[in-house]
């Protein structure tokens, strides 16, 4: 596989795993518009390849990301007066373009949180499979604060916490920690310092590892479809799909393996790279 060049994001490759670390430490990995088409064409490059079972999301200086880069949203002003009324538009929708390609991701998506998890970090965090947070990270959608909203944001925080919870954090600006994220929902295991934190990385990449890569896909599908297509055809389709997978290679070869009492070839290779 041959990833894009970026200037943006460090990207590493080991043993069936993605690591995309946002780097832009000096702004707390404040999301540009160069970030938003780079992380667009990471995931594009990476969708088709089922040698990529997971993809891990950080932050690099201890801090996932800070929200929208404020130079972008000073660029898009210029433009507006110039006379493209369009300027902000396309620049918000362009995240929304990102995050939404992440959510479809078909890889096992994890995010490691630190620092500030702020605006469309807090978004990407609501877009993950599984999310890990430092304890002492810090949460919150600030964008009613400075008087614009979480457009693109909103909609995925509903999905990922329900309405109530999201209304109140997005109307009131209110920062919190991981052990309160953890509470709400938004992440799925605290960790109390950074050698915890890789450690349940770690354990989490092992996990995805014993799972069958096109089975994981498939699951991942499907479980996004629910409230999106008819109940009777969404389980028609997955009948069709459960079938196809029983007798495919990855069911034949799981099934072998519970009889013989021995790992699945996809868990073998996993632990052997």
């Amino acid at each position: 596989m041959t990833l894009p060049t970026t200037e943006t994001l460090l990207l590493e490759e080991q043993a069936g795993v993605l690591t995309i670390t946002l780097n832009r430490p000096d702004s707390r990995n404040a999301m540009s518009l160069a970030m938003v088409n780079e992380l667009m064409a990471v995931f594009e490059a990476c969708a088709d390849e089922q040698a990529i079972r997971a993809i891990v999301l950080r932050g690099a200086g201890g801090h996932f990301c800070a929200g929208g880069d404020i130079k972008d949203m000073a660029g898009a002003r210029q433009q507006a007066a110039g006379g493209d009324k369009d300027a902000f538009f396309a620049l918000n929708r362009r995240f929304g373009e990102m995050i939404t390609l992440a959510n479809r991701q078909p890889q096992v998506v994890i995010a490691v949180l630190e620092g500030a998890v702020l605006g469309g970090g807090f978004g990407l965090a609501c877009v993950s499979d599984l999310a890990i947070a430092r304890d002492d990270a810090r949460f919150g959608l600030p964008e009613t604060g400075l008087g614009v909203i979480p457009a693109q944001i909103a909609p995925f925080v509903v999905q990922r916490i329900g309405l109530t919870q999201a209304r109140r954090l997005a109307l009131s600006g209110a920062r919190f920690d991981g052990n309160e994220a953890l509470r709400l929902g938004i992440v799925h295991t605290v960790a109390d310092s950074n050698s915890d934190l890789d450690a349940q990385l770690r354990g989490a990449l092992d996990d995805i590892r014993r799972c069958a890569p096109n089975a994981n896909r498939l699951t991942k599908a499907l479980v996004l479809s629910v409230g999106e297509v008819p109940m009777d055809t969404l389980l028609d389709q997955a009948a069709r799909e459960f079938a196809d997978a029983v007798t495919g290679e990855e069911g034949q070869e799981g099934t072998m393996a519970f009889v013989q009492k021995r790992l699945p070839a996809w868990a073998d290779q996993g632990d052997a790279q």
